[in-house]
């Protein structure tokens, strides 16, 4: 987590609440400006939808990645999860407070938010396959034969 000086600070904290955006919000909890970037279209559907459920997830980014980030989110006391869905929260506790005072502001406010242009540089692909089992043609064809097949053998013993 970054924690810059401003949270602390009364004087910044004022100038920062006068245009307040998600790049700040997320950018408070990650140092990498993809992870920050996948963070923050996480919390912007939030906002939009009230709530959001893993299979509403934008496509840019995968279900594993965004229910690790909104679980994160519920970690650090900015989501709620309840009934299978994502909600805004605010359960900051004291010493956190003008990071609470500005993430509440944020959340009130009505602004629209251009997310590639405050994360200039993010990765906003989706990665590619890294591991696991690959998928050939071959076995494709042969799970569809193999039904035919055993229907056939059904209809003539």
């Amino acid at each position: 987590m970054s924690i810059k000086y401003w949270e602390y600070e009364d004087a910044p904290m004022k100038d920062k609440l006068k245009k307040v955006n998600v790049k700040d919000v997320a950018s408070i909890f990650f140092d990498n400006e993809t992870e920050a970037y996948r963070f923050s279209v996480l919390l912007l559907e939030v906002k939009k939808k009230g709530a959001l459920r893993l299979k509403e997830v934008p496509k840019m980014i995968p279900i594993a990645t965004a229910k690790r980030y909104l679980d994160y989110g519920v970690e650090i006391g900015l989501l709620k999860h309840e009934n299978s869905a994502y909600a805004l929260t605010d359960r900051f506790s004291r010493p956190f407070r003008n990071i609470a005072t500005y993430i509440k502001a944020w959340m009130d406010s009505q602004a629209e938010e251009e997310l590639n242009t405050q994360f200039i540089s993010a990765k906003t692909d989706k990665q590619i396959k890294r591991g696991g089992r690959v998928k050939t043609d071959s076995e494709d064809t042969v799970k569809e034969a193999a039904p035919a097949a055993e229907t056939e053998e059904a209809i003539n013993p």
